[in-house]
């Protein structure tokens, strides 16, 4: 893939349900140490911690001045309301969180979270200004058929389509295989190249040519490298995101493939 000379990677990690406060804290601020001692100066970096720890993560990254913004796992479409146990973009957005993964395979697949649900809660995140990671992504049956490339398609024109470019402009596309996704198997290079190729056609024709195209599925320190270089401009990482050395290990490769560019 060709990238403008300007062009920054992107790694997310998303933390799931792991981590109390007091250990996210802790991530954190060994993440804030490394980074600060040993900048990237090409990628941005962003965590995604569970709802419970979002204040304290926060207050990490703004006290020791942490080059990392912060997302947040899921949120509600409504802007308030008789919703329990849900979250708002605005309360969100008054924590410091600036991103939201929305359509993660997770919340389709375990909270029955459909397309219209994804469609209505990214028009939330964007309306309010926030930027967004739409995960679209395929299970093993569609892609042993060969329906991959349609399939993930109908997911992003049916997110999309509603939205302005303005509000597109705020969109990130994250790729990740359902069969992929906690498995440790990642997709093979050829794979990610066919499908990020795939996916920027799509977006180009959703007038985004120049929208980030990320990949999700068992990323690891040792695969990393190689990925980066298939035509994604990063990673939605989640076991490895753990670890501050795996993290900053997978944030290193994406840093030093942008660095070649140069």
């Amino acid at each position: 893939m060709e990238r403008m000379s300007d062009a920054r990677g992107l790694v997310v990690g998303n933390w799931k349900m792991n981590l109390d406060f007091v250990e996210a804290v802790h991530l954190t601020q060994q993440i804030g140490v490394v980074l600060r001692h040993q900048p990237v100066a090409h990628t941005d970096v962003v965590v995604a911690p569970p709802f419970v720890d979002l204040r304290s993560v926060s207050s990490v990254l703004e006290a020791d001045r942490v080059p990392v913004a912060m997302a947040a796992q899921h949120v509600n479409a409504h802007d308030a309301g008789a919703h329990t146990g849900e979250i708002s973009v605005g309360q969100l957005a008054r924590l410091g969180v600036t991103q939201v993964i929305v359509g993660h395979s997770e919340r389709r697949t375990l909270y029955a979270m459909s397309d219209d649900v994804v469609r209505a809660t990214l028009f939330a995140v964007v309306r309010a200004g926030l930027r967004a990671i739409l995960c679209v992504g395929e299970d093993l049956d569609v892609r042993s058929a060969g329906g991959q490339n349609e399939f993930v398609a109908g997911q992003l024109r049916d997110a999309l389509e509603p939205l302005t470019p303005a509000q597109r402009a705020l969109v990130t596309i994250a790729y990740e295989p359902l069969w992929a996704i906690g498995t440790g198997r990642s997709a093979t290079s050829d794979e990610v190249r066919a499908i990020s190729t795939h996916v920027r056609l799509v977006a180009a024709d959703l007038e985004m040519p120049g929208a980030l195209v990320l990949y999700g599925g068992s990323v690891s320190p040792e695969n990393a490298g190689e990925l980066i270089s298939q035509g994604v401009n990063g990673f939605l990482v989640g076991g490895a995101s753990l670890k501050a050395e795996s993290f900053l290990a997978i944030i290193r490769a994406v840093d030093d493939c942008y660095a070649e560019l140069r």
